[in-house]
């Protein structure tokens, strides 16, 4: 037992001024690493090769006052490689179940639980990976490291042999070597983006979970595009041209047509505005509850997995693709997403995300107390809103997840049924 003075005591490994203008607002105190602290704020990059190892070996020692930005085995869910094979189980186990969730349609594909584009793992799964291509010559697939970021050694291919080039080229010469180091994920690449100015853009959503044994998740109101400096096409001759496939801001910063005052970047609630007016109202509320439902259920699916540490929360950077029909398909799942303002807009739309989220993880600025039971008042979630809260959802009834994903819910918070006069189910908070 420590006897600690009033104010919170932070320690980070990123000096990142959205963050701590943030902490110095609330009047808290930076330390050092080996001194007490209360709130530790540990950043994830391609550059630093901190692990979770320190989570791990930290999460034993902590006391109650003191709390983490991760959880401790995070990249069950921000691996690219992790993140499928979880999802993959989580499907396998409630077909075993005979869970109507995972229902199929005559196809064998799922009709709710198929959100995720095929995707195998390279060296371990390329004799698979060889089969489906077989399957669909035709078709473009995505190669991109498992763990690193801001689209770093990502590419495309449309043929075999650019595979057998690449396995030469990277440093083992041969598909024997598991090493992480080499691990790839391949995945069907979206070839029919919806375009908008004629040009690929993907989602970034930010995601609050402050527990996952119950589950309890927040998703913040304020995402945005990423759109693509150049237009799109799927024209094979341009499969090397990342400013038209990537939409990372760190790659499209360096093309010609980068635009500095709005960073190619629009709101989502732009996008929604857009989408009504030019698809419907209808359309566009499924779009979104969609979206949501992606989100819930790729978190049901690593939450059996997850240290569930009462000392830790996260705040994870989703990243969906939409394509031209309108089908939502999630990407990745980002465990530090990235800080660093590339516009005005961008700052100001980060320091409030930080706000937000400390507002919930650590109340009234106080002294945390990791034993509280998560649960903040709605007057302080500020631009945050519950998406899912598991305790609340099981006294709804066991096939509230259903009804939710079949079209008869209300999305987030059920504001929408109030407001056509349907019947309120809450489904998803």
């Amino acid at each position: 037992f420590r006897i600690m003075a009033g104010k919170v005591k932070w320690v980070t490994d990123i000096e990142k001024s959205v963050l701590i203008n943030n902490f110095e607002k609330r009047g808290w105190i930076q330390v050092a690493e080996n001194e007490d602290w209360n709130f530790y704020c540990h950043w994830y990059s391609s550059r630093q090769k901190v692990t979770s190892a320190w989570i791990c070996s930290h999460a034993t020692d902590l006391v109650d006052d003191q709390i983490v930005n991760h959880f401790p085995n995070h990249y069950e869910l921000t691996r690219k490689d992790l993140m499928v094979k979880n999802i993959k189980r989580y499907r396998k186990e409630l077909e075993k179940e005979g869970s109507p969730l995972a229902e199929k349609d005559e196809n064998g594909k799922y009709i709710y639980l198929d959100f995720v584009p095929v995707t195998f793992m390279l060296p371990a799964d390329y004799n698979l990976f060889v089969e489906e291509f077989r399957k669909n010559p035709s078709s473009t697939w995505i190669m991109k490291p498992c763990g690193k970021a801001q689209g770093k050694g990502i590419f495309l291919i449309n043929k075999l042999s650019q595979i057998k080039k690449w396995s030469r080229d990277s440093k083992t010469s041969s598909f024997v070597s598991q090493s992480s180091k080499e691990a790839y994920v391949i995945s069907l690449y979206i070839n029919n983006p919806l375009l908008i100015g004629g040009k690929k853009f993907d989602l970034r959503l930010y995601v609050l979970v402050s527990t996952y044994r119950p589950l309890r998740c927040y998703m913040y109101k304020l995402g945005f595009c990423r759109f693509c400096t150049v237009k799109y096409t799927p024209s094979t001759s341009e499969l090397d041209n990342m400013f038209v496939h990537l939409t990372n801001v760190a790659i499209q910063k360096h093309g010609d047509d980068y635009n500095h005052i709005h960073g190619g970047k629009w709101t989502v609630s732009n996008l929604r505005l857009y989408l009504e007016s030019t698809r419907g109202k209808e359309v566009t509320n499924k779009l979104f509850d969609e979206i949501h439902w992606i989100i819930v259920q790729s978190l049901k699916a690593v939450a059996p997995v997850m240290n569930n540490d009462k000392h830790c929360f996260e705040c994870y950077g989703y990243d969906i693709i939409i394509d031209d029909k309108l089908k939502p398909w999630l990407i990745e799942v980002n465990a530090s997403p990235s800080l660093t303002s590339s516009t005005a807009n961008d700052r100001i739309l980060k320091y409030n995300l930080i706000n937000d989220t400390l507002n919930i993880a650590v109340p009234n600025g106080e002294i945390p107390d990791c034993k509280w039971n998560k649960s903040p008042p709605k007057e302080v979630l500020g631009n945050y809103e519950v998406l899912y809260d598991e305790e609340m959802a099981q006294s709804d009834g066991p096939d509230r997840d259903l009804r939710s994903r079949s079209g008869q819910s209300t999305g987030v918070k059920g504001n929408r049924a109030r407001d056509s006069g349907k019947p309120v189910l809450t489904t998803w908070k």
